[in-house]
């Protein structure tokens, strides 16, 4: 687990930036600058979330598939050739079903004017996040998960915010801002790409005869089916909002959700460095190995994110008080997206198991419930509750979704993430949550939030190492505390 430690702390610190940058973005500067046009932030995550979704499907799985053989594959041009050759003819087949079929993509998705006088934009966006992703997979492989995560965490979202620090003191108008804001992830691909290049990790064979072509084509149909359908779940929410509702509502939810999906970055980072040793793991039938990075997957990410809850629903009256009024709606988002998200934290690295051993094609029929199950919630529960409907759709389909995969896990594999810890830990968050709860307020929300957080991290951490929760994040502290000292 070293090297998962010493990538995830890495990993971490550009996840945490991330997510302070991201903070300020989404919380202050978002809704300060679109408060007269809010339907204009709303226009901006409803592309991102269109071009996210179509990126997985033009990629066809290739991330997760090249970050799956690369380990065994001797001819690795060839996979790289593959790589290259299957998300370019995904992209251009995108291309032209746009073209062909655009007005009639209008109405399916209740298009306002807005969002059609802007959607080509969304073709763009796809073809540098989807080949982004492919970059990202190539980085994994070699164990450099750090990388692609500082470039899209910390560079993307400080990038953002300088546009929008312009946007807002009118030195851009909405259209100028706009298309600058989405240059931002033709500039991340670029640096990434070049990265890659400087560190010769590309290795182009223009031949496949050596690849074992219908296990590699096989594993990718089942990993793209079941990666599209995570994506499509991810932003689905969003999207059913911006056509059942109105783009207003949709950057609402954004900040509301944001909020609440604030605890799951610690185990973005865990599993960007854990997929690939799985994969390894796997391919050598240790099982031992796995176990072992499942268990400590599940404890270390449902401490850190139970952490992060108490920190957020300690404070969610002081948090929305920072908010323009018209934002300040959406308290029970955060709840119901917060929850799902500890939910699938205290469940490890389960999908990253699935996909990397022989069982992996069950990846693609969990996903395939997982689509039914958010679209039929959202549709019904958006309906009577809006906002708030969307995040009990989303909760009810994470909870459902991480017990099948739980469930599989242990049937096939004979393994489980949770133990005796699992339980300590749980009993220890709702102790925590009860005796703090009462603490005062001052007239100050900023002052609030920051002295309870501290209030929080003060009392849990020593009780992580007392209780010896998490052997990692044991060590990790003892480490600090050591070279403090020194």
């Amino acid at each position: 687990m070293g090297i998962v430690r010493n990538q995830s702390i890495k990993n971490s610190i550009s996840f945490y930036i991330g997510m302070a940058i991201g903070a300020i973005n989404t919380v202050i500067i978002y809704p300060n600058v679109f408060n007269d046009h809010p339907e204009h932030f709303g226009l901006i995550q409803i592309l991102i979330a269109y071009a996210i979704v179509v990126s997985a499907f033009t990629t066809l799985g290739i991330p997760k598939t090249f970050v799956r053989f690369f380990p065994a594959i001797k001819e690795k041009g060839q996979l790289y050739f593959l790589s290259l050759i299957i998300p370019l003819l995904g992209f251009i087949l995108s291309l032209l079903i746009y073209f062909l079929f655009k007005e009639q993509i209008f109405e399916l998705l209740n298009a306002s004017p807005l969002l059609r006088d802007n959607f080509f934009y969304i073709i763009l966006l796809v073809f540098f996040i989807g080949f982004y992703d492919v970059l990202t997979a190539v980085s994994r492989s070699f164990l450099s998960a750090a990388t692609p995560i500082f470039i899209n965490e910390v560079f993307l979202k400080v990038y953002s915010m300088l546009v929008l620090l312009l946007h807002w003191f009118g030195y851009l108008d909405f259209t100028t801002f706009l298309q600058i804001y989405l240059f931002g992830y033709f500039l991340k691909f670029a640096i990434l790409f070049l990265i890659q290049w400087k560190n010769d990790r590309f290795s182009l064979a223009f031949s496949v005869n050596d690849l074992k072509l219908k296990e590699i084509l096989s594993f990718g149909l089942f990993v793209f089916v079941g990666g599209a359908s995570v994506m499509l779940v991810t932003r689905v929410d969003m999207m059913m909002i911006g056509s059942m509702l109105d783009l207003e509502q949709v950057a609402f939810y954004t900040v509301a959700f944001f909020i609440g999906n604030a605890i799951k970055v610690p185990g973005k980072s865990i599993a960007a460095i854990s997929s690939p040793l799985v994969a390894k793991a796997l391919e050598k039938q240790d099982y031992k190995e796995t176990q072992t990075l499942y268990t400590k997957s599940s404890i270390n990410q449902l401490i850190i994110g139970g952490v992060l809850f108490l920190c957020i629903w300690l404070n969610i009256d002081e948090i929305f008080s920072l908010l323009p009024t018209k934002f300040q709606g959406g308290k029970w988002v955060v709840f119901y997206i917060a929850i799902a998200q500890l939910f699938s934290m205290a469940n490890g690295i389960n999908g990253t198991i699935i996909v990397n051993s022989k069982y992996y094609r069950y990846d693609l029929y969990t996903n395939v419930i997982l689509v039914f199950a958010t679209i039929t919630t959202n549709y019904f529960l958006i309906q009577e509750y809006g906002i708030d409907g969307a995040a009990m759709a989303t909760a009810i389909s994470v909870l459902l979704f991480n017990l099948i995969r739980l469930i599989l896990i242990k049937v096939k594999m004979n393994m489980h993430p949770f133990s005796l810890q699992t339980i300590k830990t749980i009993v220890l968050l709702f102790a925590m949550f009860f005796a703090l709860n009462f603490l005062p307020n001052s007239s100050y929300a900023f002052v609030d939030i920051i002295w309870k957080s501290i209030v929080v991290v003060i009392l849990f951490i020593p009780a992580v190492m007392y209780f010896n929760l998490s052997e990692d994040i044991t060590a990790i502290v003892k480490e600090l505390k050591a070279k403090l000292l020194s």
